[in-house]
């Protein structure tokens, strides 16, 4: 399939240990360069995210010998978790505007936590432009493996375009983002407005 291709692509930009031990030093040192370059942006402390995954400086060159290593690593596996999510949602069936609402809060929240780390790979270079680019195409192929379905059902608005459904998404993000982060639930809030305006029977 094509998704699984593009997929493919962004799956052969890594190279993950065989080793058991060695795979959860490795994960360990993705999940916290996730957060750590998704706060602080890509001048993060490499120390840090050593410290945070539980390792040794030795450990985290030996996985990934450069900074860039480390945020390619980081966001391919963050993209491959929302390409994830898709697939276990989209295998329900039965209520697909359901499944396209719960992939699309998973959406948001993939880009509340990692605009820092979507950032760090904007150098303007080739290589990492067509890193960027190829994340994109997978998330936007999960969506509309999801999108589809629904507006088949008739559970979304026949006119629904993935590109506006993603770009709600990013200003829902944007908005919470400026708005006052005391405000409890103020996401989810947003997100029901755009959701009840698109999904038909949205809980």
């Amino acid at each position: 399939m094509e998704a699984d291709a593009g997929r493919g692509y962004l799956r052969g930009l890594v190279r993950q240990p065989s080793r058991a031990d060695a795979r959860r030093n490795y994960a360990a040192l993705l999940a916290a360069a996730g957060e750590v370059f998704g706060r602080d942006g890509p001048d993060a402390s490499l120390d840090e995210i050593a410290r945070r995954a539980g390792v040794g400086n030795a450990t985290l060159y030996r996985h990934f010998p450069t900074r860039r290593d480390l945020l390619v690593a980081a966001c391919v596996e963050e993209v491959e978790t929302l390409c994830r999510l898709a697939e276990e949602l989209g295998g329900g069936g039965d209520r697909p505007g359901r499944a396209l609402s719960a992939w699309l809060r998973g959406y948001l929240e993939h880009v509340s936590r990692n605009r820092g780390l979507g950032a760090a790979m904007m150098t303007g270079t080739a290589e990492d432009s067509t890193v960027i680019a190829a994340c994109q195409r997978a998330v936007e192929r999960a969506g509309a493996a999801l999108l589809e379905p629904a507006r088949r059902a008739g559970e979304v608005r026949s006119d629904l375009a993935l590109a506006d459904l993603l770009l709600l998404a990013n200003a829902v993000a944007s908005a919470a983002e400026a708005g006052d982060p005391a405000e409890p639930g103020q996401v989810d809030r947003l997100l029901d407005l755009v959701l009840h305006g698109i999904v038909r029977g949205q809980a």
